[in-house]
């Protein structure tokens, strides 16, 4: 028989020792809210985020990316984090932009899905169960659609819906909502993602470079009552500019030579069919050629088509960079909360 101590015979203890951690597991969801001065939203955001999470009988984590605020939104987030482990928030030092915050949380989600949604309260969380019921039937990505969308027509619903189509038949993804952040993906397809610029709204149609399965849902969509939109009509501008980036990276991302390489083959050879003919016009039919303007088409079409190939030699040699150089971060985090544990407490 064991014989027990003086002190542990004044104090017992359990069979697991006190110093043992508590167990901490995965959790199935991650969700990530980048926020950008939303005080107003944050208390009622929290309540209602935690209340569709609870629900549903799976563990998880918040992963709420303060982008450079400045009013109380991260003094509120730090104080519901404080007494909420589940709660994770990150600072930015300024203002970086939805994307790099997507970036941010994406980086830390530890969940088998994450789900992501606008903190101004037009998204409901209580639309995450039909995500995950669309993921179930073998979806990898699954984007919502704010069918009945509470927003003005002019400066916001008519670009978007422009911007929408002109996507889908860009990228041969088709979806009606590429605005639309309330989304759910299979963690893998994020984390193999570099996101840069302003790319998160082309996140599905970046992911389809993978191979992967992506699906499309309505979801309900709330008037804002707090706070101002973040975007205005002028993003339709960046929006299009974007596209011709996604075009490029889903096609020629890893091949740069072969769409600079054509141009600069069809420039070239264009330049040097006019000047054969100009030879032909000089030294056959012994007619002037300098003062013709198709003398200088040609030099320049041929000039034209070497720097083409050469853009194409440099795209290479950058691609060579992008994939096996160093991964650069896109935005400086000042302070987290919440991220002294590798995994999140399971409830």
């Amino acid at each position: 028989m064991e014989i027990l101590s003086a002190q542990e015979q004044q104090h017992p203890v359990s069979s697991v020792p006190h110093w043992v951690a508590p167990v901490k597991t995965k959790p199935t969801l991650s969700i990530v809210v980048p926020i950008y001065n939303e005080a107003e939203n944050i208390p009622q955001l929290y309540t209602r985020l935690t209340a569709a999470l609870t629900t549903l009988g799976h563990s998880y984590e918040i992963i709420a990316i303060d982008d450079g605020s400045h009013d109380r939104s991260f003094n509120l987030l730090r104080e519901l984090a404080l007494g909420d482990p589940i709660l994770r928030v990150v600072r930015f030092r300024r203002n970086f932009g939805q994307t790099a915050a997507f970036a941010a949380g994406f980086v830390r989600a530890q969940g088998q899905v994450v789900i992501t949604l606008d903190a101004d309260l037009q998204n409901d969380p209580v639309d995450i169960p039909l995500l995950l019921a669309k993921l179930d039937e073998g979806y990898d990505v699954v984007s919502g659609w704010r069918e009945r969308r509470h927003d003005p027509f002019w400066n916001r619903r008519l670009p978007s819906l422009l911007a929408n189509r002109l996507i889908s038949f860009v990228t041969s993804v088709h979806l009606h909502d590429y605005g639309c952040s309330l989304k759910a993906y299979r963690s893998a397809v994020v984390k193999d993602i570099q996101l840069y610029g302003e790319l998160h709204r082309f996140i599905p149609a970046i992911a389809s470079w993978q191979g992967v399965a992506v699906g499309e849902i309505p979801v309900s969509h709330a008037p804002r009552r707090f706070g101002k939109s973040k975007y205005g009509i002028g993003r339709t501008l960046r929006v299009v500019l974007d596209l011709v980036t996604v075009r490029f990276l889903l096609s020629y991302a890893t091949r740069p030579m072969q769409i600079f390489g054509s141009i600069g083959l069809l420039s070239s050879f264009l330049g040097a069919s006019l000047g054969f003919y100009l030879a032909y016009v000089r030294l056959i039919l012994q007619q002037s050629v300098g003062d013709r303007p198709l003398l200088l088409l040609a030099v320049l079409l041929i000039v034209l088509g070497v720097q083409f190939l050469g853009m194409g030699l440099l795209g290479e040699l950058i691609t060579r960079v992008y994939y096996e150089g160093r991964n650069k971060p896109i935005y400086v985090v000042r302070e987290e909360i919440n991220n002294n544990s590798d995994y999140s407490v399971e409830r």
